[in-house]
């Protein structure tokens, strides 16, 4: 791929929707994206993934003019067909296919966010805004991710994770280690879910079980993690465009939710469901650290281009632990990702612009690579 001019636009595939359970958070960040890139620099290509996993080509002035907070997956768009290998990426049927220059995926999830649509555009070499396939599939396993984390000494709440056939065999051994472990409360969680979907709090063993079965409804393997009386603290991390930088971090983030954890409801249907403070009132030195421990977890977690970590600060001790990492994080103008950079001075417009760019300079990087001996 080669450089274009300031006169010739770039043409971005702002590509949404998908087949998770997050598919309308989806929706919702497309639509923020969408409308903050600067349309003098790009030529925005809205392609949706609708829940049938059909990729479609959508009209960018009508969704505009339909509801511009929310990008529909309109199945009746023209349908595309995938072509995984250099040349046009999206087939129109019974057209031409246009040249994308670079694709920005704004999905979240299973098939979304796990590495799966990083493959395909690794194999199809097009540019990509995001993490490539294994720090995808790395920080999507929250379990791998902590387990990796806790190698490189540093500290996450205590948890258990249960495959959903070791649960069923080994049932009993697990209650019981999880009340001598972590005692309750706890919360269980799917493994590679987010926006706290599946997410149930557990006060006894009659609750535990029922948040299980709950968890098992979306994933193959679940999170038993110990309640801890801390803050919620999250930080924005941008891959630096010359790799011999470190990675930027923001300053950090609150979530204050209101009625027991920050559920789905409270992020997404309930307006007053949490108070998100950007930039946390935090004092310097904890915010020195806090960016110090985000660099390094970006980095053992093997995440480019861009992140949200989540970190629990303990009352108790005054500790960072980890809690996880978003590698397509929520866009929304409200979403704490945009907001924590704009407080720390990069406006929503410019983010998308470094995030194109640090796509392009990456797969330049890429394309260097002997491929053959």
């Amino acid at each position: 791929m080669t450089d274009k001019t300031e006169i010739t636009r770039l043409r971005v595939a702002v590509l949404y929707g998908g087949r998770s359970t997050e598919h309308e958070i989806s929706q919702q960040s497309a639509a923020a994206v969408v409308a903050q890139l600067d349309k003098q620099k790009y030529e925005v290509i809205p392609i949706s993934i609708d829940k049938d996993g059909r990729f479609h080509r959508q009209d960018l002035a009508a969704l505009q003019a339909h509801n511009p907070r929310l990008l529909a997956t309109d199945s009746s768009a023209t349908a595309l067909t995938v072509a995984a290998r250099p040349g046009p990426l999206f087939v129109p049927d019974g057209s031409d296919a246009p040249q994308i220059d670079v694709v920005f995926p704004v999905l979240h999830g299973p098939l979304c966010e796990d590495g799966s649509i990083q493959g395909l555009l690794e194999l199809a070499e097009v540019p990509y805004v995001g993490a490539r396939v294994l720090g995808s599939a790395i920080s999507m396993d929250k379990d791998v991710a902590k387990r990796l984390v806790k190698a490189e000494g540093i500290a996450v709440a205590p948890y258990v994770s249960a495959s959903r056939g070791r649960w069923q065999r080994e049932k009993a051994a697990f209650i019981a280690r999880i009340e001598r472990e972590l005692g309750y409360p706890v919360f269980v969680k799917p493994a590679t879910l987010g926006s706290s979907v599946g997410v149930s709090r557990a006060k006894d063993r009659a609750e535990l079980e029922k948040a299980v079965a709950e968890s098992q409804r979306y994933d193959d393997k679940i999170l038993i993690e110990q309640e801890v009386d801390a803050r919620e603290i999250e930080f924005a991390v941008l891959g630096p465009i010359d790799p011999a930088d470190p990675p930027d971090v923001s300053l950090p983030g609150e979530i204050v939710p209101r009625g027991g954890f920050y559920s789905f409801e409270n992020k997404y249907l309930d307006a007053q469901g949490a108070e998100l403070h950007a930039p946390a009132a935090l004092p310097p030195e904890l915010i020195a650290e806090g960016q110090a421990l985000v660099r390094r977890i970006f980095s053992a977690l093997e995440v480019e281009a861009m992140a949200r970590v989540d970190l629990f600060l303990d009352r108790r001790t005054g500790r960072f632990l980890f809690n996880e990492v978003n590698t397509i994080p929520g866009f929304t103008e409200i979403s704490m990702y945009p907001k924590l950079w704009e407080v720390s001075g990069l406006p929503y417009p410019a983010l998308l612009d470094r995030l194109v760019k640090d796509a392009v300079a990456r797969h330049a990087r890429r394309s260097e690579l002997q491929r053959e001996r």
